[in-house]
């Protein structure tokens, strides 16, 4: 059931606020002829889905034909198949060129190596056609603890598939580059050779070990699911702060970076987040041509989001622009804080960049803020500017807890080069059912249709173009994740394990609310005509007109 909701809101609620904006979103623009085209660009099938998002852009909408509305764990029907995961599964499922992938732990001891005693975090590959387990890749756990890689969440990220190649980040801290067919084909691909070539274990072509090699200092665990703009691989690195959370033990090291996908050479970094990270850094970034210029954009563990050059400058990062993504005066504190980080991916629509502010579940609930953002601008395009009465005529550097603090002297001012198209905090400040709390989730956009779900069980549609709220839906349990849109319906899980299906309406029309037996923190993906879903500890294939045995 959902935590006990925090019903206060120390900032000012306003339903949308839409500064004048000359953009506009057109009415035949259609996100998943975007990905299409994306997909259309990796060697791998023309419905499958290769990545978290499907595409850099992000946007959870595939390509596919009907969906089932019905189905049921319990006796089969519409479940084509299912296979068991560990006891903790927070890996979003990708599936590429007949096989399906997810992160989770090694509850389920697949492979003899390591029995399910021996707490790991795992990536594993499943057959398409029928879920025969066909390989692992295992990641033994780091010896300094839950500071750095907590106790049976296992891999907690999607992994980028392209041919025979993958790309994740483990729970090691590892940028890692697998051999998709692990050594079934009877090959070592790898540059470095392995403990072993067991047919059920994966073949490691290359990895960058983020903590050793770069000063990467994780918090709690890596969550980056990495995109790609053609050999260049982006990379969140989850940099954060101590275990008592007071300082950012390695405010120096990279929280953003870029490689080459072939190699795992490093080809720039930036730590613009540095000493301000206010806990982790868990987000992923996204990727487009945005105003003619390429970009590629991240959330940081500060509250901004920023954008960048992908091919850097000789060698360094070339930021284009910034955005901070919290009021000014908000206070960042374990408990109670008004001011957040960035844990959703950014999901890029018809050339705008829409993002929702977040913190770690553990910390509980709280307002949030969602945002759509012009990403033509460029510089610090925050909504307001900060200075100090002492010398109006500079902003002062960003501050870690609170940008703005009045008895220093500091004081706001609008931002004439502000690129916020709207603001959405909810629709009525004295509804808690209302209102746009702290989410983990990503936005999905289809038909200008905007949902998001909130950590606090509510489900927001909104109108993309100007941010007018069209309904939301009290899920009535807490929501780690994203929505998907496909075959005109719109599918949500909650931590009851339901999923709820909604028809892709700006009005609201509940189709059905199934259980899946289990707590869902992933989101549900469509690819070849099947929905992938993942619970605590199994995944289901679903499709229409068919039966699998029953989960006992």
């Amino acid at each position: 059931m959902r935590l006990a909701a925090k019903r206060f809101f120390p900032f000012q609620v306003l339903s949308v606020c839409c500064i004048g904006s000359s953009l506009s979103i057109a009415d035949d623009y259609d996100p998943t002829a975007v990905a299409q085209a994306a997909i259309a660009k990796l060697k791998v099938g023309a419905k499958d889905w290769p990545q978290w998002g499907g595409s850099p852009e992000r946007n959870n909408v595939p390509k596919t034909g009907p969906l089932p509305t019905k189905f049921d764990v319990k006796t089969g029907q519409n479940i084509r198949w299912s296979s068991p995961l560990g006891s903790e599964t927070y890996g979003n499922p990708v599936v590429a060129n007949n096989k399906v992938y997810v992160g989770t732990n090694n509850g389920s001891g697949y492979i003899k190596r390591y029995p399910a005693t021996v707490d790991l975090g795992v990536l594993v590959c499943f057959d398409e056609k029928d879920g025969k387990f066909l390989w692992q890749h295992s990641s033994e756990k780091l010896p300094t603890g839950r500071v750095h890689d907590w106790p049976n969440q296992g891999i907690c990220c999607a992994p980028l598939i392209d041919g025979d190649r993958l790309w994740y980040v483990s729970s090691r801290g590892e940028v890692v580059c697998l051999d998709t067919e692990g050594f079934l084909d009877g090959e070592n691909d790898g540059f470095n050779k392995e403990p072993n070539e067991n047919k059920d274990e994966a073949d490691v072509v290359w990895k960058l070990d983020m903590m050793s090699q770069l000063n990467v200092s994780q918090h709690n665990m890596c969550s980056c699911s990495v995109t790609c703009v053609g050999d260049l691989l982006f990379v969140n690195t989850s940099n954060g702060v101590d275990d008592g959370h007071l300082t950012v033990p390695e405010e120096k090291a990279p929280s953003f970076i870029c490689m080459n996908r072939l190699t795992g050479s490093v080809l720039w970094t930036d730590n613009t987040p540095g000493a301000n990270i206010l806990h982790g850094q868990w987000s992923s970034p996204a990727s487009a041509v945005l105003g003619g210029q390429e970009q590629v954009i991240f959330g940081g563990g500060d509250g901004w989001l920023y954008s960048f050059d992908p091919a850097g400058d000789n060698g360094k990062a070339k930021m284009l622009w910034k955005f901070d993504a919290n009021p000014k005066d908000s206070v960042y504190k374990l408990n109670g804080a008004t001011r957040n980080h960035i844990i959703a991916t950014p999901v890029i629509y018809d050339g705008l960049v829409y993002v929702a502010v977040g913190e770690d579940p553990e910390h509980g609930e709280g307002g949030g803020h969602l945002w759509c953002i012009d990403p033509t601008k460029r510089g610090d395009v925050s909504p307001t500017l900060v200075y100090n009465s002492k010398d109006m005529t500079k902003t002062i550097a960003p501050k870690r807890k609170q940008a703005l603090v009045a008895a220093d002297g500091d004081v706001e001012r609008d931002n004439k080069n502000s690129a916020v198209v709207w603001h959405y905090v909810g629709s009525d400040a004295k509804e808690f059912e209302t209102t746009m709390h702290r989410t983990c989730g990503t936005v999905t956009i289809k038909d200008n249709l905007l949902f998001i779900a909130d950590f606090s069980g509510m489900l927001h549609c909104l109108n993309a173009k100007t941010g007018e709220a069209h309904w939301t839906h009290d899920m009535l349990a807490a929501s780690w994740a994203s929505p998907l849109v496909a075959d005109g319906k719109i599918y949500i899980g909650d931590e009851d394990g339901d999923i709820s299906i909604f028809e892709l309406s700006a009005t609201k029309k509940l189709i059905a609310e199934i259980n899946l037996g289990s707590a869902l923190y992933t989101t549900p993906i469509a690819a070849n005509e099947t929905i992938y879903i993942a619970n605590r500890n199994r995944i289901f294939a679903i499709q229409e007109g068919t039966k699998s045995e029953p989960v006992k």
